[in-house]
C-alpha cells in the first residue's frame, strides 16, 4: 500500500494511519538522505522483519530516528563537546554513533555498547515520529542491484510483501548520510555524505 503525504505540510489523518502501520510492522518513508525503512522500536517482532529485510544478523546495530536533540539524548549518552557539535549539525542528514543510554534494548548494542542516531531535517518523518511519541528504528531501504531506490513505487514492487505501507513524501537526494562516531573523546569521520562535514578537517 502506497500513502501519499504532502512532503511539506504531511496530512495529520494519513499520518496518525501512517504511525498505526508503523506500530504493527514495517513501513518505508522519505528521510532527507535516502528513503528509509523502519518499525516502532517497541515491537521486537518487527524488529526481527526489519533486520530480515536488511539481512543483517540481529547483533549487528540498527538507528533510532528520532525528533530532535533532546530526544536523542533520552536514549544517548552525549557529552559536552559532543553537544555543541549536534546542537550545530542537527536535524540534518548525518548518523550519529555515541554510547548508548538505558532505554536503548539489548539487542541493538554493539560490543561497545554504542547506537547509531539519525535527528532528519523532512517534515514526513519529523510528524511520524511526533505522533509515534518514541523513536524509529531504522535503515535505509535495501539496494537494488547496488542502487539506491528514490521513488515510492519501485520500493512497493520490490518490498510491498515485507511492508505494511510506503509512505510516498516525493523525490529524496537519495544520497546517505554522513555518519560521525561521537562516542569517545573525539570526534571520528566514518562514512562522508551529504552533511557537511568540513568543520570537523
Amino acid at each position: 500500500m502506497i500513502i501519499e503525504v504532502d512532503p511539506v505540510h504531511p496530512q495529520p489523518r494519513r499520518i496518525a494511519q501512517i504511525v498505526e502501520y508503523a506500530r504493527e510492522g514495517l513501513i518505508a518513508y522519505p528521510t532527507d538522505t535516502v528513503y528509509a525503512v523502519g518499525c516502532d522500536l517497541l515491537n521486537k517482532k518487527a524488529m526481527e522483519r526489519l533486520y530480515a529485510l536488511k539481512g543483517k544478523p540481529t547483533k549487528r546495530p540498527l538507528s533510532l530516528l528520532c525528533s530532535d536533540l533532546k530526544h536523542a539524548s533520552e536514549y544517548a549518552v552525549v557529552s559536552d563537546w559532543a553537544f555543541v557539535i549536534l546542537r550545530r549539525i542537527l536535524p540534518g542528514p548525518y548518523t550519529i554513533i555515541l554510547r548508548a543510554g538505558e532505554r536503548v534494548p539489548k539487542v541493538l548494542l554493539t560490543r561497545q555498547r554504542t547506537v547509531g542516531i539519525r535527528v532528519p531535517e523532512h517534515p514526513v518523518p519529523q510528524a511520524i515520529l511526533r505522533e509515534l511519541d518514541h523513536p524509529l528504528l531504522t535503515a535505509s531501504v535495501p539496494t537494488v542491484e547496488d542502487q539506491h531506490l528514490a521513488d515510492s513505487r519501485e520500493i512497493a514492487v520490490h518490498f510491498e510483501k515485507q511492508l505494511s505501507c510506503v509512505v510516498d513524501g516525493g523525490p529524496v537526494p537519495n544520497e546517505p548520510s554522513a555518519t560521525l562516531d561521537l562516542s569517545g573523546d573525539e570526534p571520528v569521520i566514518l562514512r562522508e555524505g551529504r552533511g557537511d562535514i568540513s568543520f570537523l578537517l
